[in-house]
């Protein structure tokens, strides 16, 4: 496809099914420019009618799988480059993906927001769609260890000067700030740390100076934080965490308050490619309905298991914004009134090899990558998703050697207990 595909296409669609009363529930309807016409077979199973639906609407969300979209008229396809009025490639929208979008945006309070394939997608959109050469960047000093790599090579390639801070101090973002400061990067709780950033007193020490500030709020998700709130211009989600909460989709998703600023984005994304598929979308969506109720029960479980942890002889540290002993216990009250989310980050007191045989002992937990599924998931962070971190951005960042990250799910407490317990016993 040529760059002139890559025009917008971003409002609602003309054609959004009515809530009206006619007497049929649905009748074919053949929009073929030559349907007058008797096609043979080979034809007729090219083209099969579309039904249309009247006097009802479908309670779920229609998967519009279909990458192409087709046009009675030279010129309504023409406009549909400029007008943004249509949708006309999946590339550049479609109207499932849309409805994903704007179901998130509303969800954070945003004005609008753009999915793409993957939480890295987003990451890099925002980043590239904002960033130019020999611009600086202010970021967290215990960001996901991806973004740390996009802003790593960032700085080899592009010159982006990056200074790290630790996200609680406003007067250490305001000695960071320089002229050419671009944007303040945060996420609402760390990975793997669980420290809980300070978003109203960093958030406006950026706007004194202009700068704005984009937040991953995968960790928290809308239901326990929403970051425009708290005065960020820009949230970023790893979709395939707990927005759609079941391991079986890959996206991302940036909600953005300035529309000017997500025409920005957009204007980079669409040539980027890294567009969600359809199915991905529908998927996330449907995987949302349950979002409330799952928070809800990860958020008491890890609750209740950090507790139990830091009383375990085996365990050096245990941090969870919940519990008292958190650095961050105040400024988690504040902002996750609802609760301190799902992940629990422990030290084991026997270091790097403990964290090996912890891992490798569970038995209902599962070794894995991710999180945020309704499975609890445990992962080893120095040696996977932090593994570009070299020793000394893992000090900075608060990741040991023996720093494990538990991904509470939704299976009764008592069960998951037993089998930390028993892994425990195997690392002591």
């Amino acid at each position: 496809m040529s760059h002139a595909d890559s025009a917008p296409a971003d409002s609602a669609p003309a054609d959004a099914t009515p809530h009206d009363s006619a007497p049929h529930d649905s009748a074919p309807h053949d929009s073929a420019p030559h349907a007058a016409l008797s096609p043979r077979p080979e034809t007729l199973a090219v083209h099969p009618p579309h039904v249309e639906i009247t006097g009802s609407r479908p309670l779920g969300v229609p998967l519009h799988q279909g990458h192409v979209f087709a046009f009675d008229s030279a010129d309504a396809l023409a406009t549909a480059f400029t007008s943004g009025d249509a949708f006309l490639y999946s590339r550049l929208g479609n109207p499932t993906v849309r409805t994903l979008e704007d179901a998130v945006a509303r969800l954070e309070g945003g004005a609008t927001a753009l999915s793409f394939a993957s939480g890295m997608g987003a990451v890099n959109a925002v980043l590239l769609g904002l960033l130019s050469s020999g611009d600086h960047v202010i970021a967290q000093s215990c960001v996901y260890g991806g973004t740390y790599a996009v802003l790593t090579d960032l700085a080899a390639r592009w010159g982006v000067d990056v200074t790290y801070v630790s996200g609680t101090d406003p007067d250490e973002v305001r000695a960071a700030l320089r002229p050419t400061t671009r944007l303040l990067y945060l996420e609402t709780i760390a990975n793997p740390t669980t420290r809980v950033s300070d978003l109203p007193a960093l958030a406006a020490v950026a706007a004194e100076a202009g700068v704005p500030v984009a937040v991953d709020n995968t960790f928290a998700s809308p239901l326990l934080c929403r970051p425009l709130d708290h005065g960020a211009d820009i949230v970023v989600h790893s979709a395939t965490k707990y927005l759609a909460g079941h391991a079986d989709v890959l996206g991302g998703v940036a909600v953005f308050k300035d529309p000017e600023q997500y025409a920005r984005v957009r204007h980079h994304a669409v040539e980027q490619g890294a567009s969600t598929d359809p199915f991905a979308a529908w998927l996330t969506l449907r995987g949302m309905q349950t979002l409330s109720l799952r928070m809800e029960r990860q958020c008491a479980s890890a609750a209740d298991l950090a507790a139990r942890l830091a009383a375990h002889p085996a365990v050096e540290a245990v941090r969870h914004p919940a519990l008292a002993s958190h650095p961050d216990r105040e400024i988690a009250a504040r902002l996750l009134p609802r609760g301190g989310g799902g992940v629990v980050s422990v030290d084991l007191a026997g270091g790097r090899e403990a964290g090996r045989v912890f891992v490798e002992a569970v038995r209902l937990a599962s070794l894995s990558v991710s999180l945020g599924d309704v499975k609890t998931l445990v992962m080893h962070p120095a040696s996977t998703s932090h593994h570009q971190l070299d020793a000394a951005a893992l000090a900075a960042a608060g990741i040991g050697p023996g720093t494990v990250r538990i991904s509470v799910g939704i299976e009764h407490v008592e069960d998951l207990w037993e089998d930390l317990e028993q892994a425990l016993a195997k690392a002591a």
